[in-house]
């Protein structure tokens, strides 16, 4: 399914607006943004097909695929405030569409939360947006050597030795972490693969 008929499929079910599918080409047209290299449409399109395989352990899942549409909508390489204004792009576009007002500002937190990918111990919905976003960690050699070089050149205005720095503190975040994923699903499919990916990179 392309990314359009996802979300003019989306968009009825949750009774928005977006008749002619404007708010949905203009999105996809930042997320196909030339600076991209990992966080891109390819990236999005995962992150869907993901939400759906765990779409079951969610409170609303069309809550957490409208915020995973949104969720790195706007990527300028600065963490923290790209998903703040991520964020702030949803609740405008989203409140014009007309999405109720507990729903929307459902999108709004789970946009914020990907920031940190911390969501709390029963936080179904943010459980499965996190765990969606991060399943990339868990792809076959191949796949994770071209997430991995694609992050690098987002940031290749980075030197070497302070990219090394952060990813490494990136690396040991994750790997600190009691699970990666929150959903039984998620552990069952992709614990394991993605620690080893991760200690393979920090190798």
């Amino acid at each position: 399914m392309d990314l359009i008929t996802r979300w003019c499929d989306l968009v009825a079910r949750a009774g928005l607006s977006d008749v002619d599918g404007s708010v949905g080409r203009a999105l996809i047209d930042r997320w196909r943004q030339p600076h991209r290299r990992y966080h891109n449409a390819d990236h999005l399109t995962a992150v869907l097909s993901h939400v759906d395989t765990l779409a079951e352990h969610a409170a609303d899942a069309d809550a957490v695929r409208l915020a995973a549409w949104y969720h790195d909508a706007v990527y300028d390489g600065k963490p923290g405030e790209d998903e703040l204004a991520s964020a702030a792009l949803a609740e405008q576009e989203l409140s014009r569409l007309g999405l109720a007002a507990d729903r929307l500002a459902e999108v709004v937190r789970l946009v914020r939360l990907t920031a940190s990918h911390q969501p709390e111990p029963g936080d179904r919905n943010g459980e499965v947006l996190c765990d969606a976003d991060l399943a990339v960690l868990a792809g076959d050699a191949a796949e994770y050597g071209a997430y991995a070089a694609a992050v690098r050149a987002e940031y290749a205005h980075v030197p070497d030795e302070l990219f090394r720095l952060g990813r490494a503190q990136v690396l040991h975040h994750f790997l600190a972490m009691p699970t990666i994923f929150r959903t039984s699903a998620a552990r069952e499919r992709w614990e394991q693969r993605a620690r080893e990916n991760l200690r393979a990179e920090l190798s």
